[in-house]
């Protein structure tokens, strides 16, 4: 077992990416917290009905308190703090870029780069003495320039940028920073983006699987490993990295 009694906190942990990441992380031997503004109890059912132990925390991270409160319960509940994956965003439709509001960016931004840095600072105490992982999930569409995206791409690209800046500064506490890109992933939330969509009107598998390397739908499970490398003592050394898991779909 990889992560063998560490704590990890997972936000945007109730569905999708983030709940694969947890049920992967308990899995590994880790004692998972599960951060949500949405009931993420079935996420902690499925851990503790696999032998695990789990623990939901109700956050909003663009609320700097809430950040905190969530870091303290979960080294009240576990002793401590060792991995941190920041993947809680909200997913947007894709429209023409005239019709998002200024009121709809600061949101997305609020949510998708002031929350990992808000989880960021809130874990640091924590991890300072004892060193730490933090995973910033990001998105392929930065590199792909997918059109209708311009607040969703401006926030993930916030995330890797602060990844690069939070390595840096991080390095001497022993704490790696890292991000990985996903593609487009079949979860609840990526259909459901794919579904309400003003354009294209095709699946986005139509256009994407042709011109990936690996041609093959993302589903979360994919990207567990990828997070559990980054997650353990496998990189040890790997920090301020993008890994980008879109099939080879940015490489067009």
């Amino acid at each position: 077992m990889r992560l063998k009694d560490k704590v990890a906190i997972i936000t945007g942990a109730s569905r999708g990416l983030g709940a694969a990441f947890a049920v992967g992380f308990a899995k590994e031997g880790a004692r998972v917290v599960v951060a949500d503004v949405s009931d993420g109890m079935k996420t902690v059912e499925a851990i503790e009905g696999a032998g695990g132990q789990a623990l939901y925390v109700k956050t909003d991270v663009a609320v700097q308190e809430q950040c905190n409160a969530l870091a303290e319960a979960a080294a009240g509940r576990f002793g401590g703090i060792d991995i941190l994956v920041n993947n809680a965003g909200i997913l947007v439709q894709i429209k023409p870029f005239m019709e998002v509001t200024t009121e709809e960016w600061i949101r997305v931004m609020a949510v998708n780069a002031l929350g990992p840095f808000h989880c960021i600072k809130a874990v640091f105490p924590y991890m300072k003495h004892r060193g730490g992982k933090i995973i910033n999930i990001s998105s392929a569409t930065v590199l792909e320039g997918v059109p209708g995206l311009p607040h969703y791409i401006a926030s993930k690209g916030a995330v890797i940028a602060l990844t690069r800046g939070m390595a840096r500064e991080l390095g001497d506490y022993n704490i790696n920073v890292n991000t990985i890109a996903p593609g487009f992933t079949h979860s609840e939330g990526g259909d459901e983006f794919d579904r309400n969509k003003k354009f294209p009107p095709v699946p986005l598998d139509e256009i994407q699987l042709s011109q990936r390397c690996i041609k093959s739908p993302s589903r979360p499970e994919d990207l567990v490993g990828t997070a559990i490398y980054l997650a353990s003592d496998d990189s040890r050394l790997v920090s301020g990295q993008l890994i980008v898991h879109d099939g080879g779909f940015s490489l067009h």
